[in-house]
């Protein structure tokens, strides 16, 4: 992939923060999820991110396709290739993402929490600290979604533990609401049952402030969505980061005075949204943008 002078010089920059944040020993990961750029290759993944200062790469799919373990990328006997391609370009996994629900309480539930342990087993062989999964839907009666969502995670963790994972459920759809997400973690009980704070929706659906929602989910939260948007003609629009009203600046400010090592990852959502910027633009700005942010903090 071509990177022009801009973009050149850009990567420097960022390799240079990257060295300061080491120093510190807080990594401030970079990364980006591949629901960004549904049309890359993994060769292509991986030489972008190297080229632009990531240190972690979310899988959300490849070339379009969202069923990770069945994809002949990641069968078995191409983990070890994938793991030697990944050390090359300096890089890791930093989540393995699947669509897994866990509110079903149908039969459909089964295969949910099936779909979530085959990712587990894929996040295992690859490295990868984190396996995303969602709550969905908060279903009536509220009181037994809660349950059952806790109960999933809580049987998923116990799934993970041994393999190195853990199991982070998002703050997406119906759980945007630090409460909620709360008294699921809390009954979940488990070191291996945390967060991915997606602080795009809590802040625009949740309605919350930053600093609210790290106050009350901050022991919880082991990942980091960011993205940008901001309001037109009554709806969101995403937007290159800091050109919108989102504080993308102010809630990589919190994690940061907070302590969190943990990636950063830009979830630009491409794949659902085709109009959106080519990722070549959307994630080497973000990169920089990020990574100014970071910088200001020495």
């Amino acid at each position: 992939m071509n990177v022009n002078r801009r973009e050149f010089l850009g990567s420097l920059a960022i390799a240079g923060i990257a060295a300061q944040l080491q120093a510190t020993s807080r990594p401030g990961f970079l990364a980006f999820s591949t629901l960004g750029c549904p049309k890359w290759s993994w060769p292509q993944v991986l030489d972008f991110a190297s080229a632009h200062g990531f240190s972690g790469i979310e899988l959300r799919g490849l070339m379009g396709q969202l069923d990770l373990p069945s994809l002949p990328e990641f069968a078995p006997d191409k983990i070890s290739q994938r793991r030697a391609e990944l050390a090359q370009h300096n890089l890791k996994i930093a989540c393995v993402s699947s669509s897994a629900e866990m509110h079903h309480a149908d039969a459909s539930r089964a295969k949910q929490l099936e779909d979530a342990r085959r990712f587990i087993d894929l996040a295992h062989a690859l490295g990868a600290p984190n396996v995303r999964v969602f709550g969905n839907k908060l279903e009536d009666p509220r009181a037994e979604t809660i349950a059952r969502i806790a109960a999933g995670m809580r049987e998923l963790a116990q799934y993970a533990e041994p393999k190195n994972v853990t199991v982070i459920l998002e703050s997406h759809g119906d759980f945007t609401n630090s409460a909620v997400l709360k008294e699921i973690l809390t009954k979940a009980n488990s070191a291996h049952a945390a967060l991915l704070w997606d602080a795009h929706h809590t802040f625009a659906d949740g309605h919350e402030d930053p600093e609210f929602t790290w106050r009350e989910l901050g022991p919880w939260i082991r990942y980091t969505h960011l993205k940008d948007s901001r309001m037109v003609n009554g709806e969101r629009h995403y937007v290159l980061t800091g050109k919108g009203d989102v504080p993308v600046k102010r809630q990589i400010e919190i994690l940061w005075k907070a302590g969190y090592s943990g990636y950063l990852c830009f979830e630009w959502e491409k794949l659902w949204h085709p109009d959106l910027e080519e990722p070549e633009v959307a994630f080497a700005d973000y990169a920089q943008v990020a990574a100014g942010y970071l910088s200001s903090k020495h």
